[in-house]
């Protein structure tokens, strides 16, 4: 059977083959906030992965559906109906999942962590700003996102005025998301490789 037939099979291939690595590179004991970090960066790529395809890739290619609609094309149907949901089930909950990690990884930085980070502590300033933006970022996804998706999907229940607006709103927090993930991201970085404070 070849695990790569499967996706639950890929994904524990690739832990299986980074644990190999681990070991052949004969690495010794166990360290908390570099597993913390891996599970944040792991997330946070199928986060930001799957806000960058909404953006630059699904809102266009809906667009040129419902413009191809009028000539005999598919439509949009396909793309609402079976990719959509899908992806915004990865997307909300890798969210949840790299919010959580990014905590737990500032905690163990010792000196204060997480509460450090959150008041912008001295020394905790850049991570601290890059925290603030993934938690608005969260709340974008949780509040704004996932709701009115859930209107333009058909999930709820919604009129076409409701439909209209919530096109709008989830459209805009997903592009002020995108926005924010740029600075988001240098400053995760840049944290850790010397960012001017």
């Amino acid at each position: 059977m070849n695990p790569l037939k499967s996706i639950p099979g890929t994904i524990i291939s690739g832990f299986v083959l980074a644990v190999i690595i681990i070991f052949a590179m004969g690495i010794k004991g166990f360290n908390v906030l570099a597993v913390e970090v891996w599970f944040h960066v792991l997330a946070g790529v199928v986060w930001i992965g799957l806000l960058y395809y909404f953006n630059f890739v699904q809102v266009p290619g809906v667009g040129a559906a419902l413009a191809d609609a009028d000539n005999g094309g598919p439509g949009p149907a396909a793309i609402n109906k079976y990719l959509a949901p899908r992806a915004l089930l990865w997307f909300r909950w890798g969210a949840v999942v790299t919010w959580v990690t990014g905590v737990g990884a500032l905690q163990n930085l010792g000196d204060g962590g997480a509460l450090a980070a959150f008041t912008l502590k001295a020394g905790f300033e850049v991570i601290g700003v890059g925290a603030w933006l993934g938690t608005i970022m969260l709340f974008n996804v949780w509040v704004l996102i996932w709701p009115n998706q859930q209107k333009v999907l058909g999930i709820k229940e919604a009129s076409a005025e409701e439909i209209a607006k919530a096109k709008v709103v989830a459209l805009m927090a997903s592009r002020t998301n995108t926005l924010l993930s740029i600075p988001m991201l240098m400053a995760m970085v840049g944290f850790g490789h010397g960012l001017a404070v």
